[in-house]
């Protein structure tokens, strides 16, 4: 069996954001029209910073739209035409005074594909040293500071609810194994 494509016969830009546009499609799906909402976001890196004594840099920021803090590692996203690996240099540095010396990538996630087409590039980055945070003027971070087996019981409790830090610490598992504290 196959998976048919669906191709794009209209698109009409509704919203023309800051961050965000946002289209109404109809798209051809098997010879029959169907509509199509979808978010256009610019993209995004993540990284899995641990630190020398093997704890894992996670962030504590208030997020609007869902009006509560929540617990996620560094991220941030990309500048038109940005590489991601820069783009993920700069904001570990911009967020949480870190630079590191090693960066290994985990890969590519879609945040959400059945409305948005956000790729987040996902790293894992060790060597690190500190340096001064630079963030924006309207974020505001507190940094915490975890084990693995610290962050597992914080997924099964469900204190993480952010799906790329679930997403990037799943796919560093591999890795953070032979750092396990």
């Amino acid at each position: 069996m196959s998976i048919s494509t669906e191709i794009t016969k209209s698109s009409e830009m509704k919203f023309d954001g800051k961050l965000i546009k946002v289209t109404y499609d109809i798209a051809d799906v098997n010879g029959n029209d169907a509509w199509r909402e979808v978010v256009h976001h610019p993209g995004a890196t993540a990284i899995v910073a641990v630190t020398e004594d093997n704890k894992i840099v996670m962030e504590r920021q208030f997020r609007y739209a869902l009006h509560q803090p929540l617990l996620e590692i560094p991220a941030g996203k990309l500048d038109i035409g940005e590489n991601p690996l820069e783009c993920a240099k700069r904001e570990l540095a911009e967020e949480t005074g870190y630079r590191a010396t090693e960066w290994t990538p985990l890969g590519v996630i879609a945040t959400s594909p059945g409305f948005c087409n956000e790729t987040l590039h996902l790293y894992l980055a060790t060597g690190l040293t500190m340096g001064e945070t630079n963030w924006d003027p309207d974020e505001y971070v507190e940094l915490e500071y975890y084990t693995l087996d610290e962050l597992m019981d914080a997924f099964k409790n469900e204190s993480i609810k952010d799906s790329k830090s679930l997403a990037a610490i799943m796919l560093a598992l591999p890795y953070l194994k032979s750092v396990k504290a």
